[in-house]
């Protein structure tokens, strides 16, 4: 039975039995992960505080081929998100993030990228990102690393490089048509403004980001409704909205 050590983001975690807990983790090595953390609801826990929610931490587990929980053997805390993640506008927010990641990406699929990316939102809510940019930053990138976000820097009819400010459609499939291409006028459009956020959110750090939408919420709330659509279509079920998410854990 193999020792495992990776860094790892703590995404959720659930009561097991009297004293344990099932924890679920996204690490940089492993991908996501699901692990029992043997006494950790004692209160002279060795676990500590270090398997609170969102915490950054470096862990060492074991895993049996057969089996898909693994067994948490150490745990060491890098960063704690507990001062922060006593709001309850940020837990909410992580949540549907966590519940996204883990409904869209398999477990035991490693994507350095997307660790990367989930930590920097965190540190940029840290630093006083705005939460409705950071839940669409990362909706955008989910898509993106994961090969399901369609292009949408050419019309999909004429297969035309698309202008930066002119304003196309979006389409049941969601790829965008030009004005030209356009048969009868569809419902959702996205114009030149709605591109440039689209754009800079592939350019910009989360933090950036974050300051570069800062008087546009309704522009970004409205693509974020389109990503909502795009994802419930690849896990096969409705997106749950962030604050349908408890705040007790």
């Amino acid at each position: 039975m193999p020792l495992f050590e990776t860094e790892s983001l703590v995404l959720k975690s659930y009561n097991l039995a009297e004293a344990d807990r099932i924890v679920v983790f996204f690490t940089r090595d492993h991908g996501v992960i699901r692990g029992v953390a043997k006494g950790a609801r004692r209160l002279k826990s060795r676990f500590g505080s270090s398997l609170e929610p969102f915490s950054r931490i470096q862990l060492e587990f074991f895993q049996k081929e057969e089996r898909e929980l693994v067994s948490i053997q150490q745990v060491d805390l890098l960063r704690s998100s507990f001062d922060f993640a006593s709001s309850p506008e940020f837990l909410q927010t992580f949540s549907y993030l966590a519940d996204l990641l883990t409904a869209v990406v398999p477990p035991h699929d490693p994507n350095e990228k997307l660790y990367r990316m989930l930590n920097a939102c965190i540190e940029a809510a840290d630093a006083g990102a705005s939460l409705p940019s950071l839940r669409f930053y990362f909706e955008l990138w989910l898509l993106k690393l994961g090969g399901y976000l369609p292009n949408w820097n050419i019309c999909d009819i004429c297969k035309r490089e698309l202008d930066g400010d002119e304003t196309v459609d979006v389409q049941a499939d969601f790829h965008l048509i030009c004005a030209n291409c356009r048969r009868s006028r569809n419902r959702q459009v996205l114009t030149g403004s709605h591109r440039e956020i689209f754009l800079a959110a592939q350019r910009l750090g989360p933090v950036d980001f974050s300051e570069f939408v800062e008087r546009r919420a309704d522009e970004v709330t409205e693509m974020s409704g389109i990503f909502k659509r795009i994802i419930s279509n690849v896990i096969g079920r409705e997106v749950a909205s962030e604050k349908s998410f408890a705040v007790n854990f």
